[in-house]
């Protein structure tokens, strides 16, 4: 896969810098070790939001990451619980980013990782129920495209402050996976969300990055419910040859390109790419 590299940006911070970090999907798996990664990497004066439906993991997370064994001192971490289909969650989750926002911090940095795989055991032609798909697509996509907007209009450019956009993507985004309808539609939709968004906001980095096989609740899923014969032995495979990356693994390749920052805004950009 071709890289999305240029070398006109100042590449190789130190650090986050000062910090407003909002994390999705943050309470396990990826998205609990990029809370953990992220704090460690903001200087002190920083917040984190860290967003997810469960209380009790978002509380043992903020926790740890308030331990003397994690982060860096004075970085607050603020919990949001909120499922990103519902309306009103939107709205929550801005009001504590603007409560933990302070004019000192240099850096908004949103990490749209909240997703789910869908129903991976059926193809095309069973999704006959609107709904169901409907409900899938305000999910992964529409709630997505409202938060980052919704962040945007919250912090607007101004002098001296970055901001940048991840989108925790796929390799479905790119190819299809038979029985994978939804998620591949879901991925491929966020893709293009970005790559419009890069064009539009020339001002922000906006980066869509495919972390790989993880180690993760969704791979066992996708192991057992998968339907295609071909995709579920793949993924049996992977795992039993232990060909599947680690969540530490992979976010400190996602870390590496935010800290180099010399990739084209927009650019959807594979682990093993970088």
């Amino acid at each position: 896969m071709k890289k999305n590299i240029v070398t006109n940006v100042t590449p190789n911070r130190a650090d986050l810098g000062r910090a407003l970090c909002i994390i999705t999907g943050a309470s396990r798996g990826f998205g609990r070790t990029l809370a953990s990664e992220t704090c460690r990497l903001v200087k002190p004066g920083s917040a984190l939001v860290v967003v997810a439906r469960s209380e009790d993991d978002l509380r043992t997370l903020q926790t740890k990451l308030h331990g003397s064994e994690s982060g860096r001192s004075g970085v607050a971490v603020q919990c949001v619980v909120a499922d990103l289909s519902e309306v009103e969650a939107l709205g929550r989750i801005v009001k504590a980013c603007k409560e933990a926002f302070s004019e000192a911090m240099d850096h908004i940095l949103l990490v749209n990782n909240a997703g789910s795989l869908g129903n991976v055991s059926r193809y095309v032609r069973s999704f006959t129920n609107k709904a169901e798909v409907d409900s899938y697509l305000s999910c992964n996509v529409s709630s997505c495209l409202c938060l980052t907007a919704s962040i945007l209009q919250a912090f607007p450019q101004c002098p001296g402050r970055r901001r940048t956009v991840v989108n925790i993507s796929s390799l479905c985004a790119l190819q299809p996976f038979s029985s994978w309808v939804l998620y591949c539609t879901g991925k491929a939709a966020r893709d293009m969300m970005f790559r419009v968004l890069a064009e539009e906001e020339p001002d922000l980095r906006v980066l869509s990055y495919a972390p790989g096989p993880l180690n993760t609740d969704m791979l066992m899923e996708a192991r057992t419910k998968t339907a295609d014969p071909s995709i579920k032995k793949s993924f049996v495979d992977m795992f039993a040859h232990g060909q599947v990356l680690t969540c530490e693994e992979s976010c400190a390749k996602l870390m590496k390109l935010l800290l180099e920052d010399t990739y084209t805004s927009g650019a959807h950009i594979d682990i093993y790419d970088v």
